[in-house]
């Protein structure tokens, strides 16, 4: 169910008339009134498409705005972009970079003082993070209570030369990393990729059978990738691996060297777009019960028909 709210004035696009919005709020409170009757655990999902500026402190207020913002109207799960504090260029990264283990990142405290603050779980979207002379495209998960519950490091680099469109090597700036990311969350078992690794089935693969239950990539495809993969690898990785798939880009700039497609969405385990928006700021509401991925996987047990005896997943990551 797509849920859709009004935009923080000056920061959020206004993109629905009145009407609509009544009806949304209204929706939200059906919503939460069904779950209290129910019982069943539903996570209410936002995914923020955030502008973002060439000022960083500018970024932080229009991050914790939208962490506001969305809070208000019931979202308990919250996603933020790909690269949200800075540009997304290689000559920004080395620029914005913070130091997240040694407490020096002021997007880290910012992140995790929102989480505590509205009581959320957050997918810190993605910053650039140095950590012994390296560089990471990095993505930070904290819970309710403003504790970090893991980190993922961009495990695909994103290094495409398409002549004529476009060419970009994060390697020139940026270290892959070392390892996948699960989290145990108060909301399900999340699964976390950074943009170009939507576009490995096998590391899905893994999620899956890690137990997620909604995989979340943080990503800013561009204008030439976006309009042909986009949405369709989010369909193939949730289908496949019948669970949620949520995707969250920037906002496009026309000004920016780099133009995000945006178009954050969210998939159901059946492969059905149940949230989207076109490329401007906004926030995708969509309300995730999780009792559909064990529906979908008792229906069509794909786990259990696989052929083992001819082909194999396998799993190097040493825990």
């Amino acid at each position: 169910m797509l849920l859709r709210a009004a935009r923080v004035p000056h920061l959020f696009k206004h993109s629905i008339a009145a009407q609509p919005l009544r009806r949304a709020q209204r929706l939200c409170a059906m919503a939460s009134s069904s779950n209290k009757q129910t019982g069943k655990s539903k996570v209410q999902l936002a995914l923020c498409q955030l502008a973002v500026s060439e000022d960083k402190e500018q970024n932080l207020k229009t991050a914790t705005a939208a962490i506001r913002e969305a809070a208000g109207h019931g979202a308990n799960l919250i996603v933020l972009p790909e690269m949200w504090n800075c540009p997304y260029s290689n000559d920004s990264f080395p620029t914005y970079a913070e130091d997240v283990d040694a407490g020096q990142s002021q997007s880290a405290n910012a992140l995790s003082q929102a989480a505590a603050k509205h009581g959320i779980t957050l997918i810190g979207g993605s910053i650039p993070e140095t950590s012994d002379g390296k560089l990471f495209n990095t993505c930070l998960i904290y819970g309710p209570e403003g504790k970090l519950l893991g980190k993922h490091r961009k495990v695909h680099l994103f290094d495409i030369d398409i002549p004529g469109k476009i060419t970009f090597k994060e390697s020139e700036t940026l270290t892959a990393g070392s390892r996948g990311t699960v989290v145990d969350t108060v909301h399900g078992t999340v699964g976390v990729g950074i943009c170009y690794d939507l576009r490995f089935p096998e590391l899905a693969q893994i999620y899956a059978k890690k137990g997620a239950q909604i995989i979340v990539y943080p990503g800013a495809f561009n204008t030439t990738t976006g309009p042909l993969h986009w949405e369709l690898l989010q369909r193939a990785r949730a289908t496949d691996n019948q669970l949620f798939v949520a995707t969250c880009s920037p906002a496009r700039s026309d000004s920016a060297s780099y133009k995000a497609w945006g178009h954050s969405t969210v998939v159901s385990p059946n492969g059905e777009v149940i949230g989207t928006t076109e490329h401007s700021p906004d926030i995708v509401y969509a309300e995730l019960d999780l009792a559909e991925v064990a529906e979908r996987r008792k229906n069509m047990p794909l786990t259990q028909q696989k052929r083992h005896d001819l082909y194999e997943l396998v799993d190097k990551q040493q825990d």
